[in-house]
């Protein structure tokens, strides 16, 4: 079986050459094509980058999260988790995604880690989801994320899901 293919359309714009060289360099740094690259920019745009002021989202440096994170104690994460955390991602990925359901919320999720810089691996076995999250900001962020995902999964998606946690990393795990 052929798997399907998205369907292209042909464009011509006019870019400004410092840009356009700005672009090649940059794809040619990445070994791939200038199409390839500049494809994944636009594709970044339409998921991310267009909804990210809309929805009230700053880019702060890795750094401050970890300092941030690590001044909190345990008690203080969970409850900011719990108190708006499930809240505002819902919400977030509901106005991104135009819907919320387990597979608008997986799109949104995987494309918030990307746009983070945060190396995520999302693998499918048997029906079952296993992500597996390298961050590297803490283990309270481990811990806010997994207590977020958590609510997020058992109160609104209705799913049942394990996670795995320290520092540099987090796991979980859900049947579709």
């Amino acid at each position: 079986m052929i798997p399907s293919q998205k369907k292209t359309s042909t464009m011509t714009f006019r870019i400004d050459e410092d840009v356009l060289s700005k672009l090649r360099l940059e794809s040619e740094n990445r070994d791939t094509s200038l199409n390839t690259f500049v494809n994944h920019i636009f594709k970044r745009y339409v998921e991310w980058d267009m909804f990210e002021a809309k929805v009230g989202m700053v880019p702060i440096a890795k750094p401050i999260i970890v300092e941030l994170f690590g001044k909190l104690t345990k008690e203080n994460v969970i409850d900011m988790a719990n108190r708006i955390g499930k809240n505002v991602v819902r919400d977030t990925a509901l106005f991104m995604r135009g819907d919320f359901n387990l597979n608008s919320f997986i799109s949104w999720f995987e494309a918030r880690m990307r746009a983070s810089s945060i190396e995520i691996n999302h693998n499918i076995k048997n029906n079952v989801h296993t992500f597996i999250v390298k961050h590297d900001l803490g283990e309270n962020w481990s811990l806010y994320h997994t207590t977020v995902l958590g609510l997020i999964f058992r109160e609104v998606l209705e799913k049942k899901v394990d996670f795995e946690y320290n520092s540099g990393m987090m796991s979980f795990k859900f049947a579709e």
